[in-house]
C-alpha cells in the first residue's frame, strides 16, 4: 500500500498523466466545435492540436527540473527525451501520415490498385510544428506551476 501512496503522490508522475487527458479531452471538443460531429478517436488517437506527446514529456521535464533542478542529470535526460519525442512528432510520425494519406488515395482510385483492404490506413499520425509548440508550451507551463 505504501508503494501505491507514493506513486499517487508522485507530481512528476501524476501531472503528466492528468495532463494528458486534459489535452486528449480539449482535442475531443475542438472536434465537436469546429466539425460540429462527434469523434470518440480524438480521446485517445495521436495527432491533432495541441500535441499531446509534446505536453506530457515537456511536463514531465519541468517537473523534473522543478523537484530536483534544472541543472540536475536526470532533467538533462528528460528535456533530451522531450526533444527526441517532439523531433518524432513532428518529423517521422507526420510523414508517415502523409504517406498513409496518399496510400489511401491510390487505393481508393480505381485501376491504381488491385489491393484488397479491410481499412484504411490511419493519416493523423503526427503533428504539425504549431501543435508541438502549443502542447509543448502547455506541458511546461503546467508542469512548472503545479
Amino acid at each position: 500500500m505504501e508503494i501505491f501512496n507514493q506513486i499517487i503522490h508522485n507530481k512528476c508522475l501524476t501531472v503528466p498523466i492528468i495532463l494528458w487527458c486534459v489535452v486528449q479531452v480539449s482535442k475531443f471538443l475542438l472536434e465537436l466545435i469546429i466539425n460540429k460531429k462527434i469523434n470518440f478517436k480524438r480521446l485517445v488517437g495521436a495527432g491533432g492540436m495541441p500535441s499531446s506527446h509534446s505536453a506530457i514529456v515537456c511536463a514531465l521535464a519541468s517537473c523534473i527540473g522543478k523537484a530536483y533542478g534544472f541543472d540536475s542529470g536526470v532533467f538533462a535526460i528528460s528535456l533530451i527525451f522531450a526533444f527526441v519525442v517532439m523531433y518524432d512528432a513532428c518529423g517521422v510520425r507526420r510523414a508517415a501520415g502523409k504517406q498513409a494519406g496518399i496510400l489511401n488515395k491510390i487505393l481508393d482510385t480505381p485501376g491504381m490498385s488491385t489491393v484488397e483492404v479491410q481499412e484504411k490506413l490511419i493519416e493523423a499520425l503526427g503533428h504539425t510544428p504549431i501543435q508541438v509548440f502549443v502542447g509543448a508550451f502547455i506541458g511546461f507551463v503546467v508542469g512548472y506551476i503545479v
